[in-house]
């Protein structure tokens, strides 16, 4: 293992790997749990890079980190939909609860990590986040009216929205914030 090996994630550590990989980042803390955690997008798609497992005597440190994605959905969501991306993708996954579809994909840096492994991390997720967009647009698109679903970025943060996108093609209802 190098001496450069990466064996805490902090908060402050990841976002300055997502700034020197041309993200914006903000600090927000979940009013609920009273949890910090680090917010940003990626083609006009918010997500959350949220702390996972403290490390013994680190109260700022842990060994993992979720990036998340929530959609609100408005009308039904075919989970067929949800288990075909699932089935045909790694890393990143679809979960749907009540009118919410959350995308997310978990790093690990338990044992001793790169910042090349780091970066590599954010790109996978960059990358599975643009597939996502792209899937959802022509998925929606394939369905009726009248069971098409709306899909609206959550923004549980209140951290600046990104600029509306269209999801599905002209005719359809389904849009993301």
């Amino acid at each position: 293992m190098s001496d450069n090996a990466i064996v805490t994630l902090s908060l402050e550590s990841l976002r300055e790997i997502l700034l020197q990989a041309g993200y914006r980042v903000e600090t927000a803390t979940d009013s609920v749990a009273n949890v910090a955690y680090l917010r940003s997008a990626t083609g006009g798609l918010a997500f959350d890079v949220r702390p996972g497992n403290r490390l013994e005597g680190g109260e700022q440190s842990f060994a993992d980190v979720a990036f998340v994605a929530v959609l609100h959905v408005q009308g039904a969501m075919p989970l067929e939909l949800v288990n075909r991306w699932n089935a045909t993708r790694r890393f990143g996954r679809l979960h749907v609860s009540q009118n919410f579809l959350a995308f997310s994909m978990d790093v690990s840096a338990f044992g001793g990590v790169s910042p090349a492994y780091l970066r590599g991390q954010i790109e996978i997720w960059d990358r599975l986040a643009q597939d996502l967009i792209a899937y959802l647009r022509d998925e929606l698109q394939k369905l009726t009216p009248a069971n098409g679903a709306d899909l609206l970025a959550s923004d549980e943060a209140q951290s600046p929205k990104p600029d509306q996108r269209r999801v599905a093609g002209e005719d359809s209802s389904a849009t993301m914030q």
